[in-house]
């Protein structure tokens, strides 16, 4: 038994389910990956860093995610700038389970997810902050396309909104940007929680730049988009929870001032306004249409949905996450 199947199956020997709890991500999942892929690739080594600063409502949700996928070459890194709510028993009662994990005051997100980053050694790379999480079966498609699809550098999957109870409010498609509509879209153009890269491809193009409060990724899209294709995948990826205390509720005018810099440092201000409007109206519409005919597939049921959630549109139903 190789170091990698030894980890798998501590994790899952250490993990327990909680009483009172049931659903993803508290149920544990009983059944296991093969050691390769069905064409004899082996898994590619996935790093996941979560960044966390006083999220302990939910924070253990957000690293069972990750842990109970069951990937066999899983690395978990949890970043906690000096928690003071509770975080650091939540990361310690988990903590023989991760790679690396560090409580100490830090100088934001953008440089906590670097410095894990740093610490990483995954080919492919992602982070799913600490209000956020994984839904089931999402690392093995992440590890399948990147081991199929050697030169693919940025995948995109899609993914839910859920609000701070756990309901889901909205399903997001998974589209896969171009640099030209990431600087005329903006930061909206890209689906952060469900977006991997690898690593080669992510310390070639500079990492994270730590100066910037919000778009920190919209910029590495940015840049990694230059010269490489990004790819998308029709499966559900990952669940972004907004509420009243999360980014990007409490810092739209950090996001705004920060995309508007972006699209200036990237070269938007050669384009003529009459260009850069025409460009900006077209990806609306595009936007606009592609949503549309997405909600449309969804509520004719031609758009498959997670089934272990059900139909978000069937009144009857209540799709929650328990928190």
């Amino acid at each position: 038994m190789d170091g990698a199947r030894k980890w798998l199956r501590f994790t899952m020997d250490t993990l327990h389910e909680i009483e009172g709890k049931t659903g993803w991500p508290w149920t544990i999942p009983a059944e296991t990956l093969p050691d390769t892929l069905p064409d004899d690739f082996p898994w590619p080594r996935i790093s996941i860093v979560t960044p966390s600063l006083n999220q302990a409502q939910y924070l253990e949700q957000a690293i069972r995610s990750v842990l109970l996928q069951r990937y066999p070459k899983l690395e978990y890194i949890v970043m906690d700038g000096g928690s003071t709510d509770g975080s650091v028993d939540i990361i310690r009662k988990y903590a023989p389970c991760l790679a690396y994990w560090v409580s100490a005051p830090d100088r934001g997100q953008a440089s906590a997810i670097k410095a894990g980053f740093q610490k990483a050694q995954g080919e492919i790379l992602g982070y799913v902050n600490s209000d956020d999480l994984l839904l089931p079966g999402a690392l093995i498609t992440v590890g399948r396309f990147f081991a199929q699809n050697r030169d693919a550098t940025l995948l995109i999957g899609k993914s839910m909104v859920i609000d701070a109870e756990g309901h889901v409010l909205r399903l997001v498609m998974g589209l896969a940007p171009t640099h030209h509509s990431l600087l005329f879209w903006g930061s909206g153009g890209f689906n952060q929680a469900a977006s991997f890269w690898r690593r080669e491809a992510f310390f070639s193009a500079g990492l994270f730049d730590s100066s910037l409060d919000f778009s920190f990724d919209y910029d590495m899209y940015l840049r990694l988009t230059r010269h490489q294709k990004a790819h998308s995948v029709n499966s559900y990826l990952a669940a972004f929870r907004t509420h009243p205390g999360n980014k990007t509720s409490t810092l739209q005018n950090v996001r705004s001032r920060e995309d508007a810099l972006l699209q200036h440092r990237y070269g938007i201000g050669r384009y003529p306004r009459a260009v850069k409007e025409l460009m900006r109206g077209y990806y609306h519409l595009r936007y606009l249409l592609l949503s549309g005919w997405f909600r449309a597939k969804i509520c004719l049921g031609l758009e498959s949905t997670p089934e272990s959630l059900g139909n978000p549109f069937e009144r009857e139903k209540e799709w929650v996450f328990q928190v």
